[in-house]
């Protein structure tokens, strides 16, 4: 869970957004995917998904640099129906092949009623809301997912069967903060968790039902996107192309009026409001809500950043002999 750091320097979205766009370049990235890949990382800060926000430049900058992932990826539809679509990522970034997939399945479900996105072959594809928010004035209710290759073996602890797990969902809201579900099924049940095995002791039940959301990550945003099972030999040519995603995308008319839809999510946010929070919480939301106030304080304020978030800047920008936004 992404918690605001206690101690941190303000820094504006635009700021943010600049770096990771003039690290992405000075890598050889393209300017426009360069400029995406900003506002995306810049997003996810100023809605304090920190963990997926601009501190991963520090790892994606070295991976293109390095040749690990293509830093000019050509991004190209290979299967196509009217309600499908499959987009291969030419082993760059998956925020690229995701988000012009995302952009496009929009299109598809607005016409047929519903639609679903693959994307292979390449890298990390950001956070899964990303995707899920994109469809959301479109009158749209979706699930995101992603796999990453697995290399399972015997002897194994059955933790691993849920490999990275992330997925997310969102549901339209009208004057109110929309729902967006933005998780890993995972993570709090890593290896070095310091809690998983008091909490598989505590609540197996629990536990086994994250490890299945971590198998339908794997099977529906892994292995439907090209992926093997094991990793050798590797399915893709880029050693960093070890990623696929999904998005499913319907629209609301399908059963609901949209207007009727959106006023009984206005409502559902405004009574769930008013429940009792979980102990060591203030205040009660739906999942999205303080992603939602966040998005509002920091872009006025500026984002928080602390300092581990800071040095992983700092440091990379040493690296590849650029300035640091502060």
């Amino acid at each position: 869970m992404n918690q605001a750091p206690k101690e941190f320097i303000r820094v504006s979205y635009e700021r943010l957004r600049d770096f990771v766009t003039t690290a992405a370049t000075t890598v050889g990235l393209p300017d426009d995917k360069a400029g995406l890949l900003g506002q995306l990382l810049a997003t996810n800060d100023l809605r304090g998904i920190f963990s997926h926000g601009t501190q991963q430049i520090a790892t994606y900058a070295l991976l293109m640099r390095d040749g690990t992932l293509n830093n000019q990826p050509e991004i190209e539809v290979v299967q196509e129906t009217p309600s499908s679509l499959l987009v291969d990522g030419d082993g760059g970034l998956g925020y690229f092949p995701a988000h012009e997939g995302t952009q496009r399945v929009i299109e598809k479900a607005r016409e047929t009623g519903i639609a679903v996105m693959s994307s292979r072959n390449h890298g990390h594809f950001g956070a899964a809301g990303i995707y899920a928010r994109m469809p959301l004035e479109h009158d749209l209710l979706t699930f995101v997912t992603s796999g990453v290759q697995q290399n399972l073996r015997p002897g194994n602890d059955i933790f691993s069967a849920g490999g990275g797990s992330p997925m997310a969902f969102s549901a339209p809201a009208g004057q109110e903060s929309s729902l967006v579900l933005d998780f890993g099924a995972m993570h709090d049940l890593y290896a070095n968790s310091p809690h998983r095995d008091e909490i598989a002791s505590l609540a197996p039940g629990l536990v086994l039902r994250c490890i299945g959301m971590g198998e339908i990550c794997q099977s529906w945003g892994g292995l439907l996107s090209g992926l093997p099972l094991h990793a050798d030999p590797p399915r893709w040519s880029w050693p960093g192309a070890n990623q696929g995603s999904l998005v499913i995308t319907f629209r609301i008319d399908l059963f609901a009026e949209v207007a009727d839809f959106r006023a009984q999510m206005d409502a559902y946010v405004q009574a769930v409001r008013k429940l009792t929070p979980l102990d060591g919480f203030t205040a009660s939301y739906m999942a999205g809500g303080v992603e939602a106030e966040q998005e509002a304080r920091f872009g006025a304020e500026g984002v928080p950043v602390g300092e581990d978030h800071r040095l992983r800047l700092e440091d990379v920008a040493k690296e590849i002999g650029i300035d640091v936004p502060w």
